[in-house]
């Protein structure tokens, strides 16, 4: 089965970066698609970008378009680069994967084979 782990939280400054990272078990060339998502404080869960493989495109939501880039840094490893941040990205971040011919699209929240634990990012 899929395993996730994120890393790569913390706090920040507004106008601050932050590189989250996601490691994937297994390897990213099993999946169809993998994706960020977040949940602030007292809200639902919303979608940030994701990414699919083959052909390569990426989302993003309308909130982070120009500030976030989501990549594949290895055959393991999703990255979100986040920059000038500010407070409406403090979230919980979540990273997400749907396998080759499991159907699921990462086309909202809920469509995913799995997500990881989440990392906390707060920016004050």
């Amino acid at each position: 089965h899929v395993q996730l782990v994120e890393s790569g939280g913390g706090s920040v400054q507004a106008g601050g970066s932050l590189r989250l990272t996601c490691t994937v078990s297994p390897a990213i060339a099993s999946m169809y698609c993998m994706g960020w998502f977040r949940q602030p404080p007292g809200k639902e869960r919303e979608r940030v970008a994701r990414l699919y493989f083959e052909p390569a495109s990426n989302r993003y939501a309308d909130s982070v378009k120009g500030r976030f880039t989501i990549s594949q840094d290895s055959d393991n490893t999703l990255a979100l680069q986040m920059n000038n941040l500010n407070d409406d990205d403090t979230a919980m971040y979540y990273c997400g994967a749907a396998r080759r011919g499991s159907g699921r699209t990462c086309s909202d929240t809920d469509d995913y084979d799995a997500w990881g634990q989440g990392t906390q990012v707060t920016v004050s």
